[in-house]
């Protein structure tokens, strides 16, 4: 089982992007960053899904083995994603001894999650998905919107 083509994420700078203007999630065995996509064009509809496995997680089968169950996990449950909402699944190292039944159990969960954050951004900010999204990103270059509120400037 493989993710579908048009549900990856497959570039360094749109793995980049989730992780500078995403927000998290965190569960016992793994991580999920998301951010929100304003219709940018040239990107197909719906979520798009990535996974790292960094080699704190052990050797090249240990991580290859990871990245299976975790594969096999989202593409079982990527139909509870029905937002236009990037993803990036970073695996921890409990990941590799887990039952798979608790494997898809967590990553449903960190879907729903997911799903309920970004149904909340659209119901407080109507304007997400207008041509002028610029004024409700702080410095991106592809319109991004990214899940929290920007209203209020750090001090």
């Amino acid at each position: 089982m493989s993710i579908p083509h048009e549900h990856r994420l497959r570039k360094h700078a749109e793995f980049e992007q989730v992780y500078r203007c995403g927000r998290r999630h965190f569960s016992q065995i793994l991580t999920a960053f998301y951010l929100l996509r304003a219709g940018e064009i040239g990107i197909g509809q719906g979520p798009r899904v990535g996974i790292t496995v960094g080699r704190a997680l052990g050797k090249a089968t240990a991580r290859n083995r990871i990245k299976r169950r975790m594969r096999a996990a989202v593409t079982e449950n990527l139909n509870r994603l029905t937002r236009d909402v990037d993803v990036v699944i970073n695996p921890k190292k409990a990941t590799f001894d887990v039952e798979f039944a608790q494997l898809l159990s967590e990553v449903a969960r960190a879907f729903d999650v997911i799903q309920q954050k970004a149904a909340e951004v659209k119901k407080e900010d109507p304007g997400v998905n207008t041509k002028d999204t610029k004024s409700h990103t702080k410095v991106t270059e592809k319109a991004r919107v990214p899940l929290r509120d920007l209203s209020v400037e750090p001090s």
